[in-house]
């Protein structure tokens, strides 16, 4: 039994807590800033995004992919290239009402994650700008002279990838999941059932269409954050 009342909160980002698909975003910025060819990079980055809200994606693949207009520049170009990224396309997309379920969260003393299947690259300045300290993202190599890689660092969170990451994440802080008295976890997409499936609280947030049906089936609340 859990030894406290502190409960803890997982949140999903792309869909769930922003209205759009970061990392799909971020490419399509690569294109207008010039890093990438337009017709080329947005065909194929189209095709990934429908692999994986079919729940088909090849994440080695769209990682080497969606990193290569920006990993061989220079660090500060590429951080430089994300802050234009943030302010122009991010935070805009940054609805009130979503910094007010986090901070509901938080205030209520939850232990809040972003577990995400986005890298760490692109998530990590927009967990900041939800003030949430814990992001469990796709880890990246590095190369030898520290720019990023496009390969994958450990066990990736995507689908089951997510409760190992959390069970790891956890286990860090000194905590398993019987510490908590409740787990929320919102989310947009059946990709991420392995992690609603551990929730006291599933949230279905924005949901698909096939993750609505199934939190109507299973009675899961279905929240809708945005428009």
């Amino acid at each position: 039994m859990p030894q406290n009342d502190r409960h803890l909160c997982l949140f999903d980002l792309d869909g769930t807590l922003i209205p759009i698909d970061s990392d799909h975003a971020f490419g399509e910025f690569m294109v207008a800033i010039g890093w990438a060819n337009g017709d080329t990079f947005r065909a194929r980055n189209d095709a990934f995004y429908a692999d994986y809200q079919a729940g088909t994606l090849d994440l080695p693949a769209y990682i080497a992919f969606t990193t290569a207009a920006w990993r061989d520049r220079p660090l500060a170009e590429s951080a430089a290239a994300h802050a234009r990224f943030m302010a122009e396309v991010l935070r805009p997309n940054v609805h009130p009402q979503a910094r007010e379920l986090v901070r509901f969260h938080q205030q209520r003393g939850d232990l809040v994650a972003i577990v995400t299947a986005t890298n760490e690259f692109v998530t990590a300045p927009i967990a900041a700008e939800f003030d949430i300290d814990h992001l469990l993202a796709v880890q990246l190599d590095r190369e030898p002279d520290g720019r990023w890689a496009g390969t994958i660092r450990g066990t990736p969170t995507f689908r089951e990838g997510k409760v190992g990451r959390v069970h790891d994440w956890l286990a860090g802080l000194g905590h398993r999941l019987s510490d908590f008295s409740g787990i929320s976890v919102y989310s947009d997409s059946p990709n991420d059932l392995p992690l609603l499936e551990l929730a006291t609280e599933p949230v279905a947030t924005n949901p698909s269409p096939a993750l609505e049906a199934t939190a109507c089936e299973r009675g899961w609340r279905i929240l809708r954050l945005f428009p």
